[in-house]
């Protein structure tokens, strides 16, 4: 396997004005040359994987810190690349004055929308999308008990879009979830909660589709058109968030297991290219040296397209031979 090729992902990419994207370490782009290279040739849009987060970019009350962010949207505009916003407000990750404050309803009211308008207001017209509202539904179709439903209401995501949208008006809007192609009753709230916010003319543009998927989970693809096509339904466009393929192998994969991972890139990227309104694929890291999945899935690993040398596996070829396809009819 070679470390690169010719021409990379972006190059290809860009010929179909379609975004390939990753999400991004700021340590990482400005501390492992070849980490940043490869950011470089292979993508035109990135996410801010962890810099943005709120415990990280809001330590302490009343006190930010954008190191992390600034760098990451100076490394996009220094290469010509968009940037996503992830993610303005999560159950997780909270910081601990927020998360065991003795706050009121009023309290985390102004804590919501003040951190949402200092944060999208600093990167107006540099942050092109925004996670705005992240897993308010659970698994079982209604509202995730997460702090901020069980202090304001489901109202916290009508704030949570208000401010976005009045903070930078420019700005792409998503509610991002995962499992909305493997789940009915996820599906269904999720659904049930867009269709309500347009109904009432809350401003959220699209919706995001994390896909971290298990390599046996193949059939969850196949459901894609599907649950797409319903949200479609509401005016929304949409974008594959957070994508990797992980695999219950801890040494070295065989040919066979990389053949499979492959299999699943090249079919998630095949339906987004096909899919009208579909705008985005962007991979929740590209290299198994840095993955986030050994430290969640203990049992499982090699979920990315490029290995821990940073040489391409075959998900790689695959993407590249979907980018170097015809385009397809438009419908």
């Amino acid at each position: 396997m070679r470390e690169d090729v010719q021409p990379g992902l972006r190059v290809l990419a860009d010929r179909k004005r379609f975004r390939i994207g990753t999400c991004v370490s700021a340590p990482l782009l400005q501390w492992d040359p070849q980490y940043a290279n490869t950011v470089r040739r292979e993508f035109n849009v990135i996410t801010t994987e962890n810099a943005l987060k709120f415990a990280v970019v809001a330590p302490k009350r009343g006190q930010y810190n954008f190191s992390d962010a600034d760098a990451i949207v100076d490394f996009a505009e220094a290469n010509r690349m968009e940037v996503r916003g992830h993610v303005l407000v999560w159950h997780s990750q909270l910081p601990q004055w927020l998360a065991n404050g003795a706050l009121t309803r009023s309290g985390l009211v102004e804590i919501l929308t003040t951190h949402i308008a200092d944060v999208v207001g600093r990167y107006s017209g540099r942050i092109a999308a925004w996670d705005v509202v992240n897993e308010a539904v659970g698994s079982d179709g209604a509202f995730r008990e997460s702090i901020w439903y069980k202090m304001i209401g489901k109202e916290y995501v009508d704030l949570a879009f208000r401010a976005a949208r009045s903070a930078d008006p420019t700005a792409r809007l998503y509610y991002n979830d995962y499992g909305i192609e493997a789940s009915d009753e996820h599906a269904e709230g999720i659904y049930e909660l867009i269709r309500d916010l347009k109904q009432r003319d809350i401003p959220v543009d699209a919706v995001g589709l994390q896909m971290h998927v298990d390599m046996n989970e193949s059939k969850r693809i196949e459901r894609l058109p599907a649950a797409i096509g319903r949200l479609r339904t509401l005016g929304l466009e949409a974008a594959v968030t957070e994508l990797d393929v992980r695999m219950n192998v801890q040494e070295h994969p065989t040919a066979e297991h990389l053949a499979r991972q492959a299999a699943i890139y090249r079919q998630v990227l095949r339906f987004c290219l096909q899919t009208p309104r579909l705008e985005a694929c962007v991979l929740w890291g590209f290299t198994d040296r840095h993955s986030w999945v050994p430290h969640f899935f203990p049992d499982q690993n090699h979920a990315a397209i490029f290995d821990e040398n940073y040489c391409r596996k075959p998900a790689y070829d695959a993407l590249a031979e979907e980018l170097a396809g015809p385009s397809p009819s438009s419908g």
